[in-house]
Protein backbone atom coordinates (compact mmCIF):
# COMPACT_ATOMS: atom_id res chain seq x y z
CA UNK A 1 0.00 0.00 0.00
CA UNK A 2 1.55 3.61 -0.78
CA UNK A 3 2.15 5.66 1.71
CA UNK A 4 -0.34 8.79 1.81
CA UNK A 5 0.86 11.76 -0.12
CA UNK A 6 1.66 14.60 2.40
CA UNK A 7 -0.66 17.56 2.89
CA UNK A 8 1.59 20.86 2.74
CA UNK A 9 -1.17 22.31 5.22
CA UNK A 10 0.66 19.58 8.08
CA UNK A 11 3.88 21.61 7.66
CA UNK A 12 2.76 25.22 7.98
CA UNK A 13 2.73 25.01 3.78
CA UNK A 14 -0.38 27.37 2.64
CA UNK A 15 -1.65 27.50 -1.45
CA UNK A 16 -1.82 31.32 -0.79
CA UNK A 17 1.80 31.69 0.37
CA UNK A 18 3.74 28.31 -0.19
CA UNK A 19 6.59 28.65 2.18
CA UNK A 20 6.17 32.40 3.36
CA UNK A 21 4.12 32.12 6.37
CA UNK A 22 0.65 32.15 5.69
CA UNK A 23 0.56 34.88 8.72
CA UNK A 24 2.10 38.03 7.59
CA UNK A 25 5.97 38.47 9.35
CA UNK A 26 5.36 40.74 12.46
CA UNK A 27 7.22 44.09 12.12
CA UNK A 28 7.53 44.61 16.20
CA UNK A 29 7.60 42.00 18.75
CA UNK A 30 4.49 43.15 20.34
CA UNK A 31 6.05 42.73 24.40
CA UNK A 32 7.61 45.90 25.58
CA UNK A 33 10.21 43.33 27.21
CA UNK A 34 11.91 43.02 24.17
CA UNK A 35 11.74 46.86 23.68
CA UNK A 36 15.76 46.72 23.82
CA UNK A 37 15.63 44.39 21.20
CA UNK A 38 13.72 46.39 18.51
CA UNK A 39 15.47 49.71 19.50
CA UNK A 40 18.72 48.45 18.92
CA UNK A 41 17.43 46.32 15.49
CA UNK A 42 15.67 49.46 13.93
CA UNK A 43 18.58 51.96 14.32
CA UNK A 44 20.91 48.90 13.27
CA UNK A 45 21.88 51.21 9.98
CA UNK A 46 23.50 53.83 12.29
CA UNK A 47 25.34 51.75 14.05
CA UNK A 48 26.68 49.92 12.18
CA UNK A 49 28.08 53.66 10.35
CA UNK A 50 29.22 54.43 13.86
CA UNK A 51 30.61 51.33 14.67
CA UNK A 52 28.83 51.71 18.04
CA UNK A 53 27.01 48.25 17.53
CA UNK A 54 28.87 46.40 19.86
CA UNK A 55 29.10 48.80 22.89
CA UNK A 56 25.40 48.61 22.51
CA UNK A 57 24.59 44.94 22.59
CA UNK A 58 27.36 44.51 25.20
CA UNK A 59 25.03 46.50 27.23
CA UNK A 60 22.34 44.67 26.74
CA UNK A 61 20.45 42.92 29.68
CA UNK A 62 19.97 38.69 28.63
CA UNK A 63 16.35 38.71 27.65
CA UNK A 64 14.88 35.74 28.50
CA UNK A 65 12.26 33.77 25.47
CA UNK A 66 9.61 33.09 28.06
CA UNK A 67 7.38 35.98 26.87
CA UNK A 68 7.33 34.81 23.25
CA UNK A 69 3.89 33.38 22.47
CA UNK A 70 3.03 33.11 18.65
CA UNK A 71 4.96 31.85 15.91
CA UNK A 72 4.95 35.05 14.34
CA UNK A 73 6.81 36.43 17.47
CA UNK A 74 9.46 33.50 17.55
CA UNK A 75 9.99 34.25 13.70
CA UNK A 76 10.43 37.75 14.71
CA UNK A 77 12.59 37.69 17.51
CA UNK A 78 14.96 35.24 15.45
CA UNK A 79 14.95 37.92 12.29
CA UNK A 80 16.13 40.15 15.49
CA UNK A 81 19.06 38.20 16.65
CA UNK A 82 20.28 37.45 13.19
CA UNK A 83 20.06 40.60 12.04
CA UNK A 84 22.28 41.64 15.38
CA UNK A 85 24.67 39.03 15.27
CA UNK A 86 25.67 39.36 11.36
CA UNK A 87 25.83 43.44 12.22
CA UNK A 88 28.25 42.58 15.12
CA UNK A 89 30.40 40.41 13.75
CA UNK A 90 30.59 42.62 10.59
CA UNK A 91 30.58 45.70 11.15
CA UNK A 92 34.19 46.61 12.42
CA UNK A 93 37.28 46.92 10.37
CA UNK A 94 37.85 43.47 11.34
CA UNK A 95 35.31 40.87 12.47
CA UNK A 96 34.71 39.88 15.91
CA UNK A 97 34.57 36.17 16.56
CA UNK A 98 33.08 35.95 19.98
CA UNK A 99 29.06 36.43 20.13
CA UNK A 100 28.54 37.34 23.97
CA UNK A 101 25.56 35.70 26.20
CA UNK A 102 23.57 38.62 25.38
CA UNK A 103 23.07 37.13 21.58
CA UNK A 104 23.99 33.53 22.34
CA UNK A 105 21.65 32.80 24.90
CA UNK A 106 18.44 33.64 23.70
CA UNK A 107 19.61 32.38 20.04
CA UNK A 108 19.81 29.56 20.67
CA UNK A 109 16.54 29.09 22.33
CA UNK A 110 15.32 30.58 19.26
CA UNK A 111 16.54 28.77 16.98
CA UNK A 112 15.74 25.56 19.07
CA UNK A 113 12.17 25.95 18.60
CA UNK A 114 12.39 27.30 14.85
CA UNK A 115 14.34 24.18 14.22
CA UNK A 116 16.86 26.93 12.20
CA UNK A 117 20.95 27.30 12.80
CA UNK A 118 22.44 30.37 14.75
CA UNK A 119 22.70 32.16 11.73
CA UNK A 120 21.50 34.15 8.83
CA UNK A 121 19.67 31.76 6.78
CA UNK A 122 17.10 32.08 3.91
CA UNK A 123 14.15 31.95 5.96
CA UNK A 124 15.63 34.79 8.04
CA UNK A 125 16.58 37.14 5.39
CA UNK A 126 13.42 36.63 2.71
CA UNK A 127 10.65 34.35 3.64
CA UNK A 128 10.22 36.63 7.26
CA UNK A 129 11.92 39.79 6.37
CA UNK A 130 9.14 41.20 4.13
CA UNK A 131 5.90 42.67 4.42
CA UNK A 132 3.07 44.21 2.09
CA UNK A 133 2.38 47.75 1.25
CA UNK A 134 -1.20 46.91 0.73
CA UNK A 135 -2.22 43.61 2.45
CA UNK A 136 -5.05 42.90 0.86
CA UNK A 137 -3.00 42.89 -2.49
CA UNK A 138 -0.93 39.91 -3.65
CA UNK A 139 2.95 39.67 -2.45
CA UNK A 140 4.80 38.24 -5.79
CA UNK A 141 4.21 41.99 -7.31
CA UNK A 142 7.40 43.01 -6.41
CA UNK A 143 5.75 47.00 -6.47
CA UNK A 144 3.58 45.94 -3.21
CA UNK A 145 7.00 44.54 -0.98
CA UNK A 146 8.69 46.07 1.96
CA UNK A 147 11.66 44.72 3.81
CA UNK A 148 11.17 44.88 7.64
CA UNK A 149 15.51 44.75 8.39
CA UNK A 150 18.34 45.88 6.44
CA UNK A 151 22.00 46.08 7.04
CA UNK A 152 22.42 49.01 5.06
CA UNK A 153 18.88 50.55 4.73
CA UNK A 154 19.93 50.29 0.83
CA UNK A 155 16.99 50.24 -1.76
CA UNK A 156 20.14 47.60 -3.57
CA UNK A 157 19.64 45.16 -0.20
CA UNK A 158 15.87 45.35 0.48
CA UNK A 159 15.79 44.72 -3.62
CA UNK A 160 17.75 41.76 -3.32
CA UNK A 161 15.84 40.36 -0.54
CA UNK A 162 12.24 40.95 -2.33
CA UNK A 163 13.05 38.84 -5.50
CA UNK A 164 13.35 36.26 -3.48
CA UNK A 165 10.31 37.35 -1.53
CA UNK A 166 7.76 37.73 -4.93
CA UNK A 167 9.61 34.33 -6.56
CA UNK A 168 8.43 32.18 -3.24
CA UNK A 169 5.40 34.29 -3.50
CA UNK A 170 5.03 33.54 -7.29
CA UNK A 171 6.00 30.16 -6.83
CA UNK A 172 3.19 28.65 -4.24
CA UNK A 173 1.29 27.62 -7.14
CA UNK A 174 3.31 24.87 -7.52
CA UNK A 175 2.99 23.07 -4.39
CA UNK A 176 -0.90 22.15 -4.62
CA UNK A 177 -0.10 21.84 -8.39
CA UNK A 178 2.01 19.51 -7.46
CA UNK A 179 0.34 17.79 -4.89
CA UNK A 180 -2.57 17.03 -7.40
CA UNK A 181 -0.11 15.95 -10.22
CA UNK A 182 1.52 13.31 -7.79
CA UNK A 183 -2.43 11.66 -6.76
CA UNK A 184 -3.32 11.75 -10.53
CA UNK A 185 -0.61 9.72 -11.47
CA UNK A 186 -1.07 6.70 -9.08
CA UNK A 187 -4.95 6.98 -10.34
CA UNK A 188 -3.07 6.97 -14.10
CA UNK A 189 -5.15 9.87 -15.18
CA UNK A 190 -2.51 11.28 -18.08
CA UNK A 191 -4.96 13.97 -18.36
CA UNK A 192 -4.90 15.66 -15.66
CA UNK A 193 -0.94 15.06 -15.06
CA UNK A 194 -0.63 16.83 -18.47
CA UNK A 195 -2.22 19.78 -17.35
CA UNK A 196 -0.81 20.27 -14.18
CA UNK A 197 2.41 20.04 -15.93
CA UNK A 198 2.07 22.84 -18.44
CA UNK A 199 0.54 25.18 -15.67
CA UNK A 200 3.87 24.35 -13.68
CA UNK A 201 5.85 25.08 -16.77
CA UNK A 202 4.53 28.83 -17.08
CA UNK A 203 4.93 29.31 -12.74
CA UNK A 204 8.57 28.25 -13.17
CA UNK A 205 8.40 30.70 -16.68
CA UNK A 206 7.26 33.20 -14.37
CA UNK A 207 9.64 32.89 -11.49
CA UNK A 208 12.30 33.65 -13.70
CA UNK A 209 11.05 37.18 -15.25
CA UNK A 210 11.33 37.46 -11.53
CA UNK A 211 14.58 37.11 -11.03
CA UNK A 212 15.62 38.63 -13.95
CA UNK A 213 14.05 41.74 -12.26
CA UNK A 214 17.18 41.43 -10.04
CA UNK A 215 18.58 44.23 -12.20
CA UNK A 216 16.30 47.01 -11.71
CA UNK A 217 17.66 47.98 -8.58
CA UNK A 218 20.50 46.03 -7.28
CA UNK A 219 23.19 47.36 -8.20
CA UNK A 220 26.55 44.76 -8.38
CA UNK A 221 29.24 46.95 -7.01
CA UNK A 222 27.26 47.84 -3.91
CA UNK A 223 26.11 44.59 -3.89
CA UNK A 224 29.40 43.12 -3.84
CA UNK A 225 30.82 45.18 -1.31
CA UNK A 226 28.74 46.53 0.97
CA UNK A 227 26.04 44.40 1.55
CA UNK A 228 27.54 40.37 0.57
CA UNK A 229 30.23 41.20 3.93
CA UNK A 230 27.36 41.44 6.19
CA UNK A 231 25.74 38.26 5.13
CA UNK A 232 28.61 35.88 5.30
CA UNK A 233 28.68 32.93 7.65
CA UNK A 234 31.52 31.77 9.49
CA UNK A 235 32.42 28.63 7.54
CA UNK A 236 35.51 28.34 5.44
CA UNK A 237 35.95 32.11 6.35
CA UNK A 238 39.77 32.43 7.70
CA UNK A 239 40.58 34.90 4.59
CA UNK A 240 37.69 37.22 6.00
CA UNK A 241 39.73 37.06 9.23
CA UNK A 242 37.58 33.96 11.23
CA UNK A 243 39.83 31.02 11.12
CA UNK A 244 37.96 29.10 13.93
CA UNK A 245 34.26 30.60 12.88
CA UNK A 246 32.90 32.32 15.42
CA UNK A 247 32.89 31.90 19.08
CA UNK A 248 29.32 31.63 20.52
CA UNK A 249 29.48 32.42 24.34
CA UNK A 250 26.79 30.77 25.89
CA UNK A 251 27.93 32.13 29.68
CA UNK A 252 28.92 28.43 30.28
CA UNK A 253 30.36 26.52 27.89
CA UNK A 254 31.30 28.47 24.81
CA UNK A 255 31.90 26.80 21.66
CA UNK A 256 33.51 27.63 18.21
CA UNK A 257 30.81 26.65 15.68
CA UNK A 258 30.85 27.26 11.65
CA UNK A 259 28.06 27.70 9.34
CA UNK A 260 27.67 28.96 5.88
CA UNK A 261 26.17 31.60 4.97
CA UNK A 262 22.82 32.40 3.44
CA UNK A 263 22.05 30.54 0.31
CA UNK A 264 19.26 30.81 -2.02
CA UNK A 265 20.02 26.93 -1.97
CA UNK A 266 18.39 26.77 1.05
CA UNK A 267 14.75 27.97 -0.80
CA UNK A 268 12.68 25.28 0.02
CA UNK A 269 10.54 25.92 -3.45
CA UNK A 270 13.52 25.69 -5.68
CA UNK A 271 14.73 22.23 -4.05
CA UNK A 272 10.49 21.36 -4.38
CA UNK A 273 11.05 21.86 -8.40
CA UNK A 274 13.97 19.29 -8.42
CA UNK A 275 11.46 17.08 -6.44
CA UNK A 276 8.43 16.75 -7.90
CA UNK A 277 10.75 16.66 -11.27
CA UNK A 278 12.95 14.03 -10.71
CA UNK A 279 16.01 15.84 -11.05
CA UNK A 280 19.18 14.45 -9.28
CA UNK A 281 22.12 16.30 -8.03
CA UNK A 282 25.76 14.88 -7.43
CA UNK A 283 28.58 16.16 -5.57
CA UNK A 284 30.60 18.60 -8.12
CA UNK A 285 32.64 17.44 -10.39
CA UNK A 286 30.95 13.61 -10.47
CA UNK A 287 29.30 12.40 -13.82
CA UNK A 288 26.07 9.93 -13.48
CA UNK A 289 28.56 7.11 -14.05
CA UNK A 290 30.38 8.02 -10.96
CA UNK A 291 27.48 7.89 -8.57
CA UNK A 292 27.60 4.58 -7.07
CA UNK A 293 31.36 4.72 -6.89
CA UNK A 294 32.54 4.74 -2.75
CA UNK A 295 34.29 7.93 -3.08
CA UNK A 296 31.72 9.91 -4.59
CA UNK A 297 29.21 8.54 -1.78
CA UNK A 298 31.56 9.83 0.79
CA UNK A 299 31.33 13.30 -0.36
CA UNK A 300 28.64 15.80 0.80
CA UNK A 301 26.32 16.90 -1.45
CA UNK A 302 25.60 20.44 -0.93
CA UNK A 303 21.93 20.69 -2.14
CA UNK A 304 21.33 18.23 0.82
CA UNK A 305 22.98 20.03 3.64
CA UNK A 306 21.39 23.27 2.61
CA UNK A 307 18.14 21.55 3.84
CA UNK A 308 19.80 21.87 7.36
CA UNK A 309 18.98 25.57 6.87
CA UNK A 310 16.09 25.39 6.64
CA UNK A 311 12.94 25.99 9.06
CA UNK A 312 12.64 22.07 10.29
CA UNK A 313 9.00 21.63 8.82
CA UNK A 314 10.09 22.58 5.38
CA UNK A 315 12.82 20.40 5.25
CA UNK A 316 10.35 17.32 6.74
CA UNK A 317 8.16 18.22 3.77
CA UNK A 318 10.56 17.92 1.01
CA UNK A 319 11.80 14.53 2.81
CA UNK A 320 8.14 13.48 2.73
CA UNK A 321 7.40 14.43 -0.77
CA UNK A 322 10.32 12.88 -2.30
CA UNK A 323 9.02 9.81 -0.40
CA UNK A 324 6.34 9.41 -3.30
CA UNK A 325 7.61 11.53 -6.02
CA UNK A 326 6.62 10.11 -8.95
CA UNK A 327 6.10 12.46 -12.12
CA UNK A 328 9.21 11.04 -13.86
CA UNK A 329 8.26 7.70 -13.47
CA UNK A 330 5.25 8.03 -14.81
CA UNK A 331 5.90 10.08 -18.12
CA UNK A 332 8.65 7.62 -18.08
CA UNK A 333 6.08 4.72 -18.48
CA UNK A 334 4.13 6.90 -21.48
CA UNK A 335 6.68 7.54 -23.63
CA UNK A 336 3.89 7.20 -26.08
CA UNK A 337 1.98 10.16 -24.80
CA UNK A 338 3.90 13.18 -26.71
CA UNK A 339 1.52 15.59 -25.50
CA UNK A 340 2.49 14.34 -21.29
CA UNK A 341 6.24 14.13 -22.43
CA UNK A 342 6.60 17.74 -24.10
CA UNK A 343 4.73 19.01 -21.00
CA UNK A 344 7.03 17.30 -18.68
CA UNK A 345 9.94 18.25 -20.62
CA UNK A 346 9.20 21.64 -20.81
CA UNK A 347 9.23 21.73 -16.79
CA UNK A 348 12.39 20.53 -17.02
CA UNK A 349 13.59 23.29 -20.22
CA UNK A 350 12.03 26.41 -18.01
CA UNK A 351 13.94 25.18 -14.62
CA UNK A 352 17.11 24.90 -16.75
CA UNK A 353 16.32 28.56 -18.32
CA UNK A 354 16.38 29.90 -14.38
CA UNK A 355 19.36 28.28 -14.12
CA UNK A 356 21.27 30.05 -17.07
CA UNK A 357 19.95 32.95 -15.64
CA UNK A 358 21.77 32.69 -12.43
CA UNK A 359 24.90 31.49 -14.16
CA UNK A 360 24.59 35.16 -15.88
CA UNK A 361 24.07 36.78 -12.49
CA UNK A 362 26.28 35.54 -10.78
CA UNK A 363 28.80 36.07 -13.00
CA UNK A 364 27.82 40.04 -13.20
CA UNK A 365 27.07 40.44 -9.12
CA UNK A 366 30.99 37.93 -7.92
CA UNK A 367 32.90 37.07 -10.49
CA UNK A 368 33.23 40.37 -12.07
CA UNK A 369 33.86 42.91 -9.29
CA UNK A 370 36.10 39.97 -7.31
CA UNK A 371 38.58 40.95 -10.05
CA UNK A 372 39.02 44.91 -8.92
CA UNK A 373 40.99 45.95 -6.14
CA UNK A 374 39.83 46.55 -2.89
CA UNK A 375 38.64 50.01 -1.87
CA UNK A 376 38.85 49.79 1.52
CA UNK A 377 40.94 48.62 4.51
CA UNK A 378 38.58 46.45 6.34
CA UNK A 379 38.68 42.78 6.73
CA UNK A 380 35.70 40.92 5.45
CA UNK A 381 34.21 38.28 2.22
CA UNK A 382 34.46 41.19 -0.16
CA UNK A 383 38.35 42.15 0.20
CA UNK A 384 39.49 38.68 1.40
CA UNK A 385 37.99 37.85 -1.89
CA UNK A 386 39.84 39.97 -4.24
CA UNK A 387 42.70 39.70 -2.21
CA UNK A 388 42.89 35.98 -2.78
CA UNK A 389 42.00 36.42 -6.56
CA UNK A 390 45.94 35.99 -7.76
CA UNK A 391 46.15 32.69 -5.82
CA UNK A 392 43.56 30.95 -7.48
CA UNK A 393 43.19 32.81 -11.22
CA UNK A 394 40.22 34.83 -10.78
CA UNK A 395 38.41 35.22 -7.90
CA UNK A 396 34.62 33.21 -7.43
CA UNK A 397 34.91 31.61 -11.32
CA UNK A 398 35.43 28.46 -9.95
CA UNK A 399 31.49 28.89 -8.81
CA UNK A 400 30.66 28.12 -12.77
CA UNK A 401 31.90 24.88 -12.97
CA UNK A 402 29.04 23.81 -9.80
CA UNK A 403 26.46 25.96 -11.28
CA UNK A 404 27.29 24.24 -14.75
CA UNK A 405 26.30 20.87 -13.43
CA UNK A 406 23.35 21.96 -11.25
CA UNK A 407 22.01 23.38 -14.61
CA UNK A 408 23.13 20.32 -16.80
CA UNK A 409 21.36 17.65 -14.42
CA UNK A 410 18.15 19.60 -14.74
CA UNK A 411 18.25 18.27 -18.41
CA UNK A 412 19.44 14.78 -17.72
CA UNK A 413 15.41 13.31 -16.86
CA UNK A 414 14.06 14.78 -19.88
CA UNK A 415 12.49 12.08 -21.94
CA UNK A 416 12.34 13.04 -25.80
CA UNK A 417 15.75 12.64 -27.34
CA UNK A 418 15.11 15.82 -28.92
CA UNK A 419 14.55 17.52 -25.29
CA UNK A 420 17.95 15.73 -23.87
CA UNK A 421 20.06 16.88 -26.53
CA UNK A 422 18.53 20.83 -26.61
CA UNK A 423 18.95 20.63 -22.82
CA UNK A 424 22.54 18.76 -22.46
CA UNK A 425 23.73 21.96 -24.69
CA UNK A 426 25.46 24.77 -23.21
CA UNK A 427 23.66 27.62 -23.36
CA UNK A 428 26.41 30.48 -23.82
CA UNK A 429 30.04 29.62 -24.80
CA UNK A 430 31.10 32.00 -22.44
CA UNK A 431 30.15 29.59 -19.65
CA UNK A 432 31.77 27.04 -21.01
CA UNK A 433 35.22 29.15 -20.97
CA UNK A 434 34.81 30.10 -17.48
CA UNK A 435 34.13 26.71 -16.29
CA UNK A 436 37.65 25.44 -16.92
CA UNK A 437 38.82 28.27 -14.55
CA UNK A 438 39.58 28.23 -10.91
CA UNK A 439 40.90 24.47 -10.08
CA UNK A 440 44.43 24.40 -8.12
CA UNK A 441 47.36 23.13 -10.29
CA UNK A 442 46.71 19.97 -7.35
CA UNK A 443 42.67 19.81 -8.32
CA UNK A 444 41.60 21.34 -5.09
CA UNK A 445 38.30 23.44 -6.01
CA UNK A 446 37.64 26.05 -3.80
CA UNK A 447 34.30 28.00 -5.01
CA UNK A 448 33.18 31.09 -3.75
CA UNK A 449 29.49 31.89 -3.84
CA UNK A 450 27.47 35.42 -3.01
CA UNK A 451 27.61 34.86 0.72
CA UNK A 452 30.47 32.41 1.47
CA UNK A 453 33.42 30.01 0.40
CA UNK A 454 33.75 26.18 0.52
CA UNK A 455 35.81 23.85 -0.93
CA UNK A 456 34.99 20.58 -3.08
CA UNK A 457 36.06 18.31 -0.61
CA UNK A 458 33.42 19.66 2.46
CA UNK A 459 30.42 20.79 0.72
CA UNK A 460 29.78 22.05 -2.67
CA UNK A 461 28.28 24.95 -2.71
CA UNK A 462 24.35 25.38 -4.11
CA UNK A 463 22.62 26.62 -7.02
CA UNK A 464 22.32 29.95 -6.14
CA UNK A 465 24.59 30.22 -3.24
CA UNK A 466 23.11 33.42 -2.28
Amino acid sequence: MLPPVPSPEDYGITPGYGFLPAELPLEVLPDPYYAKWENLVQNLQALVLSKGLRSMVERLPILSTCHLQTDAEWRRAYVVLVFILHGYVWSGNHPEERIPPQITVPLFEVCERLEVPPVATYAGVCLWNYRPIFPDEPADTLDNLACLQTFTGSLDEQWFYLVSVAIEARGADAIPLMHKAITAARQGDSLTVTALLQRLAQTIDETTSLLQRMYDNCDPYVFYNRIRPYLAGSKNMSDAGLPNGLLYDDGHNPEYRQYGGGSNAQSSLIQFYDIVLGVEHRPTGTGREDKDKPDSKSRNNFIHEMRTYMPGPHRRFLEDIESVANIRTFVEARRSNSTLCIAYDACLAMLRVLRDKHIAMVSRYIIIPSRAKPTTGRTNLATATSEKKKMRGTGGTALIPFLKQARDETGEPAIDTWARKLLSSPADKAFASLSKVGEQPDGHLEVVGLCGTWTAEESEGGICHW
